[in-house]
Parts: structure tokens; C-alpha cells; sequence
């Protein structure tokens, strides 16, 4: 056992997290959670946006995602633990901060989960059976949660088949867009129409690139599985980079093949644009595309609860959520309290239905996160008293950028999107004020 998980603190069973992920299964399990289900409804929204050059603002997302990497991959080397971004902006502002940060990022998780998991139910899954959402939404978190609590390995085991199979069918996407090409059924012109009729080509860029911003988030869920990496100052960089380029480079070449083989407007109508380059093209079944897609929602869904899991393990440890949460099984070591609660939640959310009202502010609350940890990277370089002294070190612009893009793309959000995120995030600050005063009472009385 390295001197580096020893030195981790003891959870209520006695035990830190198994070390067992390698860097080519860190790889995948971030290239997995990034080429989620988002990019098979992706390309018509952008084009909506943006018009028929998509892979434009896929780009520019791509460069934006990779400056708030850039701080992750610093602070995950530095501070491999399991609370990822609330660790982070604990040690730089204190603990309502890193509550914060925490309840946005387990806000986001469980939702998306949720939403996941009716998409799972929905109209990809009625193209083989017709069975009732809300049911197949509970029995569906049910069995990600067995797997999930079964151990870190195996989850990333099954995400490595999965994230094989989701780049496949995108591989086809490219495919088929050339053999479009090659057969005079295209239009390359399409590829640099820029801007719509109500927007010219900067701002269709701008607002192109925050609907592409989203198909890049998820890369921040691995920080909160850096304590169960093995050697993460050498595997995390390269795992992160190494995903995100692989990602950039499929959605810009995916971007490129439904651009050049379907009419813009087409693809803007089209709530499966990638099924449109399959009717285009032919030769492939549609039905394909509806079991790949429920390969990529299952897979997005498993790798999501993965971090919220974590992040409330990790919360929990940090004293801002019950101590319970960091109860973990005797043989599996992986946080079983944590996966039941966050399951819980979002098979209360799936079954209501409230989850449509809460997506769209997914981004937002992920933006105030990023900007914190942009901003708590600068801050952390004055810890030097602990840590772990031979971390990633990015350059000192990259993280100024990161909160810079950060304010930009929040100035891009609906003022009803704005809202909603304010009522999450006002309620984070009270049970944030809760916490805070709860442990300074503590502190008092054993003082």
C-alpha cells in the first residue's frame, strides 16, 4: 500500500477507497462520461444556433472545456481525494464555500441521473418495447446502483464496453457522411455558413458554443474518482487531456458529416439529427441507432452516479453532509450509504417528473462551479504545506482564462434559466449556513 493512500483519512468502516483504476481505465471512464447521450441530440441544437458550420463552435467549447481542465487536473494531483470541487474550494475559501460548490455539483449529478434514467425509459427504449417511464426509470437506477456499490473497477469494466460502443456508432455518423459525400448527395458549402438569419457569425459562435460546452462537461465527475486512481499525478493529465482530445476531435468530425450530408434546417428541426444522416445515407437500420443510444444514456447515467456517489462520500468527510455517507462496504470499500441516498433522490426526481424543470440550469450550476475552482487553483498555490508536493502544475494563465470563459458563457443564459439556478443556489446557501453553524457549535462545545 502506497505511503500516499495511507496517509488518507479513515472513513466510519476504517478504510479509505480501493486504489484500482489505471490510467487507460481513467481514460475511458472520462471519454465515457463525455460522449454521453448530448451528442445524438447535439448537432441540430447548434445548428440551430450557430448554422451549418457546427464544428466551429464544437472548437471553440472544446479550447473553453480545456482551460477549466487545466485546474482540475492540477488540483486532482494535488489533492487526491474524493470530494473533487468541494475539497478544493474548502481548503481555498472554507467550508461554506466548498459546500456550495459541493451541492451545486450533487445537485447537477442527481438530476442528470434522473433525467438519464427517463431518457432510458423513453422513446429510444419504445422502439423495442413499450413499458411504462417511471417504472423502468426506478428498476434502471436500481441496477446501476448494484453495479456502482459492486466496486469502482467493475463500473469502469462496463464503462470501457459501452464507451467502445458509443464511438462506434459515431464512427458510423462519420462514415456516412463521407460515403454521402463521396456518392454527390452532400453540400461541403454548408460547412462554412456561419451565423442565422437573427444572429451574425460572432454571437451564433458565442451561443453555438454554450449548447457545445455541455457536451464537454462530465471530464469534471473524474476528480472525485482521483483517490481510487492509481499514481494520479502521472495518470490523471494524461487520462484528462487524452479524453478530452479524443472527444473534440469525434464531435468536430461528427459536426462535419451531419453538416455536409443534411440540410442545416433539417438537422435544426430534427430532435435525433443523427438519425437524419441515417435515412440520408441508408444501410444502416435506424433501430441501430436507438440501441446505441440506450448503451450511451446507461452509460452516461452510470458514470454520473459514479460521481455523485463520491462527491457525497467526499462531502461527508469534509463534515459539510452526515457522517453516515461515509460508511463503505467491509469487502467492496466502495461508499454503499452515499450510492442508496443519491439513488434515492434521483428515483424520487425520475418518478415526478421534475427533473424537466431543473435540466436547464445544469450548465449554470456547473459554470459557478468551474469558476470557483478556476479561481481556487490560483489561491492553493500558496498551500505548500500540504498536498501532494510533486503534482501537474498548469501554466497560471490557463486558469484566469477558464474563470474569464466561465463569466462569458454565463452571460449567454436564458434570464428564466438564471432564475431557476438562483433558487438552487439559494437554497445551497442555507443549508450551507445550517452546516457552517451547526459545526461551529460543535467546535465550541468541544473546545
Amino acid at each position: 500500500m502506497s505511503s500516499v493512500q495511507n496517509a488518507q483519512p479513515n472513513t466510519a468502516s476504517g478504510a479509505g477507497l480501493k486504489r484500482a483504476l489505471t490510467t487507460p481505465l481513467l481514460y475511458f471512464f472520462i471519454l465515457g462520461d463525455v460522449l454521453g447521450a448530448g451528442v445524438y441530440v447535439l448537432v441540430g441544437q447548434v445548428a440551430s444556433d450557430a448554422g451549418g458550420a457546427v464544428w466551429v463552435p464544437l472548437l471553440v467549447a472544446l479550447l473553453l472545456a480545456l482551460l477549466t481542465a487545466s485546474s482540475y487536473a492540477e488540483l486532482a494531483t494535488k489533492y487526491p481525494k474524493a470530494g473533487g470541487a468541494s475539497h478544493y474550494t474548502t481548503k481555498a475559501f472554507g467550508p461554506f464555500a466548498g459546500f456550495i460548490a459541493g451541492f451545486c455539483m450533487l445537485a447537477a449529478g442527481v438530476v442528470s441521473v434522473a433525467a438519464l434514467a427517463r431518457g432510458f425509459g423513453g422513446d429510444y427504449l419504445s422502439a423495442f418495447v413499450d413499458l411504462p417511464v417511471a417504472g423502468v426509470a426506478v428498476v434502471f437506477l436500481a441496477l446501476l446502483a448494484a453495479l456502482n456499490a459492486r466496486g469502482i473497477q467493475e463500473s469502469t469494466r462496463a464503462n470501457v464496453v459501452a464507451t467502445v460502443i458509443e464511438v462506434g456508432g459515431l464512427l458510423i455518423i462519420v462514415a456516412l457522411g463521407g460515403w454521402l459525400l463521396l456518392r454527390g448527395d452532400g453540400d461541403v458549402g454548408r460547412l462554412t455558413q456561419l451565423g442565422t438569419p437573427g444572429e451574425n457569425a460572432a454571437s451564433a459562435v458565442l451561443s453555438g458554443s454554450v449548447l457545445a460546452y455541455y457536451s464537454f462537461v462530465g471530464f469534471e465527475t473524474s476528480v472525485n474518482v482521483a483517490e481510487e486512481t492509481r499514481n494520479p499525478r502521472r495518470s490523471y493529465p494524461r487520462a484528462l487531456f487524452g479524453a478530452l482530445a479524443t472527444a473534440g476531435a469525434v464531435y468536430v468530425l461528427v459536426g462535419i458529416a451531419a453538416s455536409a450530408a443534411v440540410p442545416t434546417s433539417r438537422l435544426a428541426a430534427s430532435s435525433g439529427p443523427l438519425l437524419e444522416v441515417v435515412h440520408a445515407a441508408g444501410g444502416v437500420p435506424p433501430r441501430l441507432f436507438s440501441a446505441i443510444a440506450l448503451v450511451a444514456v446507461a452509460n452516461g447515467a452510470l458514470l454520473t452516479g459514479i460521481m455523485s456517489s463520491r462527491l457525497a462520500f467526499g462531502m461527508a468527510r469534509d463534515g459539510l453532509l452526515p457522517s453516515v455517507l461515509t460508511r463503505v462496504l467491509p469487502a467492496r470499500r466502495t461508499p454503499w450509504v452515499a450510492i442508496a441516498a443519491t439513488t434515492l433522490l434521483a428515483m424520487v426526481l425520475a418518478v415526478t417528473g421534475s427533473v424537466a424543470t431543473l435540466a436547464s440550469t445544469l450548465v449554470l450550476l456547473l459554470l459557478v462551479v468551474f469558476l470557483m475552482v478556476n479561481i481556487a487553483v490560483l489561491v492553493l498555490r500558496r498551500d505548500t504545506d500540504t498536498g501532494t508536493a510533486d503534482h501537474f502544475r498548469t501554466p497560471t494563465v490557463l486558469p484566469v482564462l477558464g474563470a474569464v470563459s466561465c463569466v462569458v458563457l454565463a452571460t449567454q443564459v436564458e434570464a428564466e434559466v438564471w432564475w431557476r439556478g438562483l433558487v438552487v443556489l439559494a437554497v445551497g446557501a442555507v443549508l450551507g449556513a445550517i452546516s457552517h453553524c451547526a459545526a461551529r457549535r460543535k467546535a465550541a462545545s468541544t473546545a
